[in-house]
């Protein structure tokens, strides 16, 4: 049985110059908790959006908006792709300083606060497009 899941050697970089991607084999619990929560969200939005959409809304990102009319699946499935694939680099980079001031770190729970909001706002759009849906 190997041991590095239960004996991690490095919670951190051993030096100024290793606080990059491979400086630690260990990554906070509370960025996993974030990452979960931003991935649930992120299907929560794609349902959400998906069910406005049958209800008269418009799609904003004109990028999602081409995806969107194409196929309710593929939409969730890239949707969820692309921030599953941002969420891991996120992840990966957590203990990096972006520009040189700001922890990564600070940049993912950014994300999970975006999407807090954005579901929040979706579900006040479909009460008030659909009275009695809720």
């Amino acid at each position: 049985m190997a041991k590095g899941s239960f004996k991690r050697r490095r919670h951190g970089p051993r030096r100024v110059k290793d606080a990059s991607i491979a400086g630690t084999d260990w990554y906070a619990p509370q960025w996993l908790a974030a990452a979960l929560l931003i991935l649930i969200l992120c299907f929560a939005d794609a349902l959400l959006t998906l069910t406005l959409l049958g209800h008269g809304a418009h799609e904003a990102n004109p990028l999602m908006d081409t995806i969107v009319h194409d196929d309710g699946r593929s939409f969730v499935a890239y949707k969820f792709g692309l921030t599953a694939t941002g969420v891991i680099v996120l992840i990966m980079l957590a203990r990096v300083r972006a520009f040189g001031l700001l922890p990564v770190s600070l940049l993912l729970y950014g994300v999970l606060a975006a999407y807090v909001w954005l579901v929040t706002y979706e579900f006040i759009m479909l009460r008030h497009a659909v009275p009695g849906y809720f």
